[in-house]
């Protein structure tokens, strides 16, 4: 089983780059463990809807480079499904059972994702209806993926 992590713009702040290094180095106990930053696009300032869409197509083919067409993508999407962490770690569960080798968990721009992007994932996952900022979100998702193979085990973290 492989994760992989791909992300819009680069991570900058020290902390969270020293957190999600150790969240990390746990799931490497379950899974090979892979964060491919792709570049984020300028934004005008004031952009008008086509430059935002030119901007989302920019970062969206960049991360469907990454993409193979065997992976199994699950989209960070504020609109998308919403799950606790034990639906998410069956979720999982259930994708290693049907024999999906890799999961791609996918963190988009500012600006939302592009359209084929949406159209490619697998499933369209919402941590929340709030918005975060998508440094932080990294943090978050690699805490709940570790969260959920420590469900999965039924070994203690959990709560």
């Amino acid at each position: 089983m492989k994760i992989k992590l791909i992300c819009v713009g680069k991570l900058k702040e020290k902390y969270l780059i020293e957190d999600i290094k150790e969240y990390t180095k746990r799931l490497s106990a379950y899974s090979d463990v892979e964060i491919i930053e792709v570049n984020d696009e300028r934004i005008p300032v004031n952009a008008s809807l086509a430059e935002q869409t030119l901007v989302k197509a920019k970062e969206g083919r960049r991360i469907l480079d990454k993409i193979k067409q065997d992976d199994y993508v699950i989209l960070l999407d504020v609109s998308g499904k919403e799950m606790d962490s034990v639906a998410f770690s069956k979720h999982l569960e259930k994708c290693m059972v049907d024999g999906k080798s890799t999961i791609v968990f996918v963190i988009g721009g500012s600006l939302g994702h592009y359209d084929e992007v949406l159209t490619r994932a697998n499933l369209r996952l919402s941590f929340s209806p709030m918005t975060f900022p998508h440094q932080l979100m990294r943090l978050i998702l690699v805490e709940q993926i570790y969260r959920a193979f420590k469900i999965m085990r039924h070994e203690s973290y959990h709560k």
